[in-house]
This record gives C-alpha cells, sequence and structure tokens, in this order.
C-alpha cells in the first residue's frame, strides 16, 4: 500500500498483541467465577469484577514508566520486545491450572509486559515517517485497525478453544487454560515475527534510548525507587499487622494511587517554572476534559466486567439457531470502532462549525450515559429474574462506542495540543492515565452491582454520566477560552 515494510512488522506485531489481550479479557472473569470444582477459582462476581477493574487500571498505570524505560534505557525496539515476552510468560502462566498464585503472577507479568509494549510500539510508527511524509496519518490508520482486528477476532476464536474448538474435547466442561494457552501462542508468533522482521525493516534509531540517562543522574531515581518500593512495603506490612492485607485492601491501595498519580502530576505542571501563563492557562482547561474522560472510560471499560456478567446471566445466549458465548460479545467494542471511525471521519472532515472539543466530551458523556439508561430498559419492562433479547446488550455496546466516537480520538489529540512543552511525554500519560483512574474507580462501584440491583447501578452510573455531561455544558465556552487559542 506504499508504506514502509516496517509499518507490517509492527502491526502484526500489535495485532498479535491485542489478540493475546483482548482473547484472555474475554474469558478471565467466566474463569474467575467458576467453580473450583469445575476448574475455575470459586470467586464470588463481586471480587472478580474487582480484580478485572483493577487490573486493566494497571495496565494503563505501567505505561507511565515503559515510555521512561524506552526513553532513557533500553531504546523502544528492546523495550517492545520485553514486554511481548513477559505478556507471553504472563498468557502461559494463566494456561497452567495453578488457582490463585497463577492468577496474581499473570496479572504481575501481563501489566508490567503491556506497559513496556504498548505505548512504544506505536511511538515506533511514528519513527517510520518524516514529520513531512504524506503518508503518516494513513500509516497510523492501518496501524489502528491492526489494534483493533486483533481485539475483534481474540474473542470469537479464544473462547472456541476454551471450548474445545467444536470438537467436544472437554466433555461439557470450558477449558479455560485451552484458550489462555491460545492467547500466549498469539503472543509467541507476534514476538517471532516482530524479531526477525525487526532486523531487517525497523530504524537503527530504536535500538537507542531517545534521551539517555546520565550515570550521575541514576543515583536520585534509584533512591526515590527504593524509596517508593519500601513505603509500599511499609503499607502492607501495616494491613497485615492489621489483619486487613485481603484483595479488597489492595483493591483500595491500588485505587488510591491511580487517583493520586494524576493529582500530582496536575499539581506539579501548575506549579513547575518550565510552564508559562498560557500553557497553565491550557493545563485548567484540560482538567475537566480529564473528569470528563475518567467517567466515560468508567463506562466504555466496564465491557469486561458489568457487561460481560451481564451477558452470562441475563442474555439469551442464541439468536434463533445461532448460538453463542457470554465472551464473544467483547467483540463488539473493536467491530463497532472499525465501522463507526471511517463515518466520524468524513462527519469531521467535512462539518465546518462543528462542536470544540469540550463540546464534544458533552455529547460523549451524555450519550455514553445513555448506554447505560438503554441496558437499564430491559430490568425495567420485564424484571430482572429472566432472560432477554441479546439485542439490548448489543444496542448498548453500540451506543457507548459512538461516544467513543465523541471521546477517544478527540481526547487523544486535544491532549498533544494542551501539552506545556516542558511536559509533552507526561502529559500523553495523562490521557491514558484517565482511563487508569476510571478503571480504578469502577473496581470500587462494581461491589453495589447484583442482580437485585441492576436497574439502580445502571440508572445511577448513567445517570451521572449525563449530569457531568450537562453539567459540563455550561462550562463549554469557559474552558474553550481557558485553551487559548487551540480549537
Amino acid at each position: 500500500m506504499g508504506q514502509p515494510r516496517g509499518l507490517s512488522t509492527l502491526f502484526f506485531t500489535e495485532t498479535w498483541e491485542r489478540f493475546s489481550y483482548y482473547g484472555m479479557r474475554a474469558i478471565l472473569i467466566f474463569y474467575m467465577i467458576q467453580a473450583i470444582k469445575d476448574g475455575g477459582l470459586g470467586l464470588d462476581q463481586t471480587t472478580a469484577a474487582s480484580i478485572m477493574s483493577i487490573y486493566g487500571s494497571l495496565v494503563y498505570m505501567s505505561g507511565v514508566i515503559g515510555g521512561w524505560l524506552s526513553d532513557r534505557i533500553w531504546g523502544s525496539r528492546r523495550t517492545v520486545f520485553i514486554g511481548g515476552v513477559l505478556i507471553m510468560l504472563g498468557h502461559i502462566a494463566l494456561s497452567i491450572p495453578a488457582g490463585s498464585p497463577a492468577l496474581f503472577a499473570s496479572i504481575g507479568l501481563i501489566v508490567a509486559g503491556t506497559g513496556l509494549l504498548k505505548p512504544n510500539v506505536s511511538e515506533m510508527v511514528g519513527g517510520l515517517y518524516s514529520e513531512t511524509d504524506r503518508r503518516r496519518d494513513a500509516g497510523f490508520s492501518l496501524f489502528v485497525f491492526g489494534i483493533n482486528f486483533g481485539a475483534a477476532v481474540a474473542p470469537i476464536l479464544v473462547p472456541w478453544a476454551s471450548d474445545g474448538f467444536g470438537l467436544n474435547l472437554f466433555g461439557n466442561h470450558i477449558n479455560y487454560h485451552a484458550g489462555f494457552a491460545l492467547a500466549a501462542i498469539g503472543m509467541f508468533f507476534g514476538l517471532i515475527q516482530y524479531y526477525f522482521d525487526g532486523k531487517k525493516y525497523l530504524p537503527s534509531e530504536s535500538l537507542y534510548p531517545k534521551d539517555p540517562i546520565e550515570r550521575e543522574n541514576m543515583k536520585p531515581i534509584i533512591t526515590w525507587s527504593v524509596i517508593a518500593v519500601v513505603a509500599l512495603a511499609a503499607v502492607l506490612g501495616l494491613l497485615a499487622a492489621m489483619g486487613n492485607l485481603n484483595i479488597d485492601s489492595v483493591i483500595w491501595l491500588i485505587t488510591i494511587i491511580a487517583i493520586a498519580i494524576p493529582v500530582i502530576y496536575f499539581i506539579t505542571m501548575l506549579n513547575s517554572r518550565k510552564v508559562n501563563k498560557v500553557e497553565k492557562s491550557r493545563v485548567w482547561a484540560y482538567i475537566p476534559l480529564f473528569l470528563a474522560a475518567v467517567m466515560f472510560w468508567a463506562i466504555e471499560e466496564s465491557g469486561s466486567t458489568i457487561l460481560a456478567l451481564f451477558a452470562a446471566n441475563r442474555t439469551v445466549l442464541h439468536l434463533g439457531a445461532w448460538h453463542f458465548q457470554a465472551a464473544n460479545f467483547q467483540l463488539m467494542n473493536p467491530l463497532f470502532i472499525m465501522l463507526l471511525t471511517p463515518v466520524f471521519v468524513i462527519i469531521w472532515s467535512r462539518w465546518k462549525n462543528q462542536p470544540s472539543a469540550p463540546g464534544k466530551f458533552t455529547g460523549g458523556l451524555i450519550i455514553a450515559g445513555l448506554s447505560y439508561v438503554f441496558i437499564a430498559l430491559p430490568g425495567l419492562l420485564y424484571g430482572t429474574d429472566g432472560k432477554v433479547s441479546p439485542l439490548w446488550l448489543v444496542g448498548s455496546w453500540f451506543i457507548v462506542e459512538i461516544a467513543e466516537m465523541l471521546i477517544s480520538p478527540i481526547g487523544l489529540s486535544v491532549t498533544t495540543k494542551l501539552a506545556p512543552k516542558a511536559f509533552t511525554a507526561q502529559m500523553m500519560s495523562m490521557w491514558f492515565l484517565s482511563n487508569s483512574a476510571g478503571q480504578a474507580i469502577n473496581a470500587q462501584i462494581v461491589k453495589f452491582y447484583t442482580p437485585g440491583t441492576e436497574v439502580q447501578y445502571f440508572l445511577s452510573v448513567g445517570g451521572a454520566s449525563i449530569l457531568l455531561g450537562i453539567i459540563l455544558l455550561f462550562f463549554v465556552k469557559r474552558i474553550h477560552k481557558l485553551m487559548a487559542g487551540i480549537d
């Protein structure tokens, strides 16, 4: 397609990585709640949903460290490879029937691996082009297609593997370890292709850090890292001494950290001497957009938790003679993104007097809230005891993906525009931290979701998003003014 050959290398690397991650994510919550006698972990649904949410929060939080290691120590090519190896090992850990220890080992490995791989493979795509290369936008569009293609195929193939490939290999039982093994195999193929093609087609600059850290600057970094580890160990030790060291308390601790990190970032930027008056005004403008993004991601990322449980417990898993698994619904997110992206590209390119970024965020929040109001309707109409048509779930997913078109790409764009020069990279990390904070908050609020509170839960969270969108509407002009010339 007239693109650099290295784009194919990175395209398939990210396709396989997303295949492995979304394949694992499609079945993980069901593995956690499946009875121990049937090969699962036997966790209650509330605990499993909280673990899934905090897992996602950690994945987006870890990208901050991955970007730093690439820029300062390893270089992007090596960082991506190390990340891929860790991800593969994480899936291998889950493929072994070793219970909860394997689960938590896997979470640690995949969180670290994704943090190393995901931000840096995207950066390497940009490195294939000069700033004036007209192929750049088309290249990124192809790359994003690869991300969503891998994410869409995985929720079909991985659950199918868990069900014995339709060959009744496991009798009437679901063997989730077979699905996790397929995810590991997918990442293995991605690593092989990346390693050998990377030698031929990726630029040599990717082997070296862009801003290598000087030896004398390592000492304070090591010191602060040790202090952070000691502080974390002290908190965990205190919880253990009080008899409160359990999954719930650890999830609370991570939630606090996920919320505290962006707060510290904002305070640092607003008080930095490297940030001038105009840039500080833009940072102030970014804060309400960041809060809106947190609310949005709390709803959007519930697809692997609340909506997954709704699919398993409240949805008829067939349309006529077409039968499917609850895990297959995870393909809705990437599928609708692929379908809606060209539509919105045409809309934004032809709409002359389109809303500003704050205006689009307002619409996105309201529409995201409506997706939850929509999924509350079957409970209101028919009660919460029986099962309902899968079209309710498909419709809710379609609505929230419209909201994503108004927030996710716009958020990425406005983040780069509003970033102070001295904090360009950190500001991009802030966008991913909005997802991390949203999922961390989700880890707490999912505890209120039960069959008896289904309608109230959807209406409360959806109503909160709509209310926040309406409040943001009244401040659109003021926020746009603070953006100081940025549209």
